[in-house]
This record gives C-alpha cells, structure tokens and sequence, in this order.
C-alpha cells in the first residue's frame, strides 16, 4: 500500500464531518472534482471503499468508520509535531508533555506551570499534563514519549538526569470521631491497627506505606481504593477510614470541624520529589524554560528538594 498524505486524509475527514463535498469543497478551498479524485485515489490504496451516498449524504462505510478514527489520530499528531518544531525556529514556541506522580499535580506542580504559562513571553508555549506512577513516568522519560517527569526522588531514575524540586510530608487524615483524631502525632504502626483508604497499588504513597507495614510485620486494612488523594479525603469525612495523604493536599480541608491532620512521626514521611529528563543538551529550548521556572519556584516557595 502506498503511504497516505495528509492532504488528503484531511480532505477525507472533511467530507466525512460535512457529509458533503461541495461544503468540504467551500472550506478546503478546494474544487469538488478534485476533492472527489483525491477520494477515489484514497480508495484505490487502502483497497476498500470508503464513503457511501445516503439520504443525508456522503457516510463512511464500516473501513471508512476505522480510517477516519486513525486519520483524525494522524492529524493530531501532526498539528502536535508542528507546534512542537515552530519552537526550534523562534525559541519560544513550542509544546512540553509532563509525565507526574499524582503528590506532584496534587500539589505545586500546576500552580507553578500555571504561572510558567501565565508570563507574556511564554504565551505561544503549550504544556500538557498527564498523571502516572513513578515507574511509568521513568519509562515514559526514558522511551520519549515526554520530555520532563516530576515523580518521588526514591524511584529508580537510572540514568536518567535530574534536578531538584519540592518536598512534602504525608501525615494521617483522620475523622474528628476516630480514635487517633486527638493525638498530635503517630507512629505510623499504630495506624496499621484500623481500616484505611489507599491509592492503587502502583503508587508511590501506597508501595510505601506498604514496605512500612512488612517491616512492622504487619498489613494495611484496605477498607477503600481511591484514585487521588481528594477522593481518600472524602471518604475520610464520610468516616470510612483514615488515610496517609501529603499536609500540602489536606490544607485545604483544615476549616473542616470533621478532618482532623495527626503529624505522622516517621523520618520516611518527609518526602522529595525530583524533575527527570534524558539530558539538558537534547532538552528543546521551551523545556529548558520550564525547568529553570520551576527550579526556580520550589527555591522561592518551599525549597528544592536536595
């Protein structure tokens, strides 16, 4: 099969969505008989045909339905790769994919590539966000298919480079009802005596929390899984559990007369994060501006993590 064009799956895509060829003529500027013979060559390769005439118009056929959804996929990932060169021409444009652990979009993270974002000179940059479990994110960094991971500085980075970011401290979540909700601060072995929420089981928070109770001897009682810490304290509020979560993500709830935060007295709960990358020499300019911001960020509010 010869390789298809991206004018032409464009041109298909138009048809398909105006479900005529004189409409998609009028917005590809193009005429309709050479939109047609763009069509009937795209049927000629793949070896199906593609579009059918129906009472409302031009409608995929079943290939066409398949081709249509990789088309659209194809030209996304184009208009990606064109925004992402147009910064090797101007220096300051240009898209940067994160990869995050879910500690770090739950608390800083957006908030400083918001205000990275929010500077004039940086209004043509598009960053994209994505939340994965350390592992993912190492792998994803390594592979290529980001450019910066923010993740737990204890994770395996290999050789990968990194610098520093923030830190946070988990503490246990408690309902003003539970028995631990007047204490000050707790060993985290005590909490291992009542039923708690977690995250999945591939989470920084939850692998930890987990070699802590096999070192103790002991097992977490899962009562509930949740897929971020909002949720974990809501179902604390519901008084399903208690729950570990970093003090940064619970501030918010601190005016709430039912969430009590009990500091959890463990050296391990002060954590650190770190930014991960291939190398600064293959970073794209706009890549290395987010870096600097948020190196920057973690030195003028709360400190990098060293």
């Amino acid at each position: 099969m010869r390789d298809l064009d991206l004018t032409t799956l464009r041109l298909f895509v138009t048809v398909c969505e105006t479900r005529n060829i004189v409409r998609a003529s009028e917005q590809a500027s193009l005429v309709g008989s050479a939109i047609s013979k763009r069509l009937s060559a795209l049927e000629e390769t793949v070896g199906v045909k593609l579009l059918q005439r129906r009472r409302r118009g031009m409608e995929p056929t079943a290939a066409g339905q398949t081709l249509l959804e990789h088309a659209r996929e194809m030209l996304a990932t184009a208009e990606r790769i064109e925004r992402a060169m147009a910064g090797y021409a101007s220096g300051l444009r240009g898209e940067v994919r994160v990869l995050a652990s879910a500690s770090a979009l739950a608390e800083h993270l957006a908030d400083d590539i918001a205000a990275f974002l929010a500077l004039p000179a940086h209004k043509d940059i598009r960053v994209t966000m994505e939340e994965r479990v350390s592992p993912d994110i190492v792998r994803g960094i390594r592979e290529g298919s980001a450019t910066l991971g923010v993740c737990w500085d204890a994770a395996d980075l290999g050789d990968l480079a990194s610098v520093g970011y923030r830190s946070d401290e988990l503490a246990v979540a408690v309902h003003r009802s539970h028995p631990l909700a007047r204490r000050k601060r707790v060993r985290f072995v005590e909490t291992l005596d009542y039923e708690q929420v977690v995250l999945p089981v591939n989470s920084a928070v939850n692998l930890l929390l987990g070699r802590a109770a096999a070192a103790a001897g002991r097992r977490l009682q899962h009562r509930v899984v949740v897929t971020s810490f909002d949720a974990a304290l809501r179902a604390v509020l519901a008084n399903l559990a208690l729950a570990v979560v970093p003090r940064e993500v619970a501030a918010p709830y601190r005016n709430s007369p039912d969430l009590c935060i009990v500091r959890l007295d463990e050296a391990w709960a002060k954590r650190r994060f770190a930014i991960c990358y291939r190398s600064i020499d293959t970073l794209p300019t706009v890549a290395r501006l987010l870096l600097a911001h948020l190196q920057q960020a973690a030195q003028t509010r709360g400190g990098p993590a060293a």
